[in-house]
């Protein structure tokens, strides 16, 4: 396992975060919470950070751009952008990034937690925090987790994949498919699409009519699509650290009064709350973090994770819902609270998270040396 030994010389560390992605408000929340912690105390004295902007159409922005963004903290509009891109995405580096040692991507989401950008700093051959190309594609694609959980013998809840063409293949298609998730799944269910997160683009079904609207919401985001069997459970969570070993944190459970842990929920002061530890027996705590660990190793995610399950405490069951490879770092997010909590607080965790990137990267390179 990396060390995480302080370097010698201020290590440079670039933050970037935005992105095309329908969590871009969430990520440029999470930024400044690392920022913050990568600025702060010792780590200004290890690390020099350097902010780099995503804008909504994929453009990225230098330094001052990104600043200027985490001070407004919400996402920029055109007119506080220098000048608009002739064309939307990726169109090469702003100044000062090929300097970078190593990057810390706090972007949530497709084309940020997906493996596209992992893919691009490994054609660089620069150290990253997070999971590789493969973990963070299969960790984003819930059609693609599930397949590995359950290759992985791993309990899940009963699900099916749909794939969003078959909304449009006719209405007698339609009418076999619905009829077909009534049979397997029954009422209520929730729709999902499979490369969103934060609870984005996901709907409760409790009938027939909003079975389809669901699909509907859900196809618009994404062609591919997951449907899963509701159960009455607690949803508890844990946050995984490490590469070579893993390490999982106590268990958190997400507790709200609201019909089902939406965005809203997620994201409004006041209308979740986290109880950490969760209160469950000790033997469903030892077996929901062993879980963790296993789910992590089933996608090949490393760097962190976090876990998520639901429980129900009638019969004792436990089955595995997600993984989320780039986690929120936002002031409701679970993942730092759960490191807090185990004894891990947010200014050594991000430090850690960085020198193990920096090691790990050292390490899987044939006589390399760290950046």
């Amino acid at each position: 396992m990396p060390s995480s030994s302080a370097p010698t010389t201020p290590l440079t560390v670039g933050v970037v975060f935005g992105g095309a992605s329908g969590e871009h408000a969430v990520s440029i929340r999470s930024a400044n919470t690392v920022i913050g912690a990568l600025r702060r105390g010792s780590n200004a004295e290890t690390f020099r950070v350097h902010c780099f902007y995503i804008d909504q159409q994929g453009c990225w922005w230098p330094s001052e751009v990104a600043e200027a963004v985490l001070a407004k903290g919400t996402p920029a509009e055109p007119g506080d952008l220098p000048a608009a891109p002739d064309r939307p995405g990726f169109r090469g580096f702003p100044a000062s990034a090929l300097e970078m040692e190593v990057w810390f991507p706090v972007l949530h989401g497709p084309n940020g937690e997906d493996g596209t950008i992992q893919g691009l700093f490994t054609l660089m051959q620069v150290p990253y925090v997070g999971s590789g190309v493969l973990g963070s594609a299969v960790g984003m694609d819930k059609q693609a987790m599930k397949a590995a959980f359950a290759a992985a013998g791993l309990p899940q809840v009963p699900y099916a994949c749909v794939e969003g063409s078959a909304l449009t293949a006719g209405e007698e298609a339609v009418e076999s498919l619905l009829d077909q998730l009534e049979q397997k799944l029954g009422y209520p269910c929730f729709v999902k699409p499979a490369n969103m997160g934060s609870s984005v683009g996901i709907s409760k079904a409790s009938d027939r009519a909003s079975l389809l609207a669901g699909l509907r919401l859900a196809a618009s985001l994404d062609p591919r699509l997951v449907v899963e069997q509701g159960v009455k459970a607690r949803e508890l969570e844990c946050a995984v650290l490490g590469t070579d070993e893993l390490q999982a944190s106590v268990l958190g459970e997400i507790c709200f009064d609201a019909d089902w842990y939406d965005y809203e929920t997620k994201y409004s002061e006041g209308l979740s709350h986290t109880v950490i530890p969760a209160r469950v027996p000790d033997p469903v705590s030892e077996r929901a973090r062993s879980m963790a660990i296993e789910a992590c190793r089933a996608v090949g995610a490393s760097g962190l994770s976090r876990v998520d399950f639901f429980y129900e405490e009638a019969s004792g069951a436990l089955w595995l819902n997600e993984i989320n490879t780039l986690p929120g770092f936002t002031s409701q997010s679970m993942y730092p609270m759960l490191w807090e909590a185990t004894g891990l607080g947010l200014d050594d965790l991000v430090h850690r998270l960085v020198l193990d990137a920096r090691e790990l990267f050292a390490a899987s390179v044939p006589g390399g040396a760290a950046a």
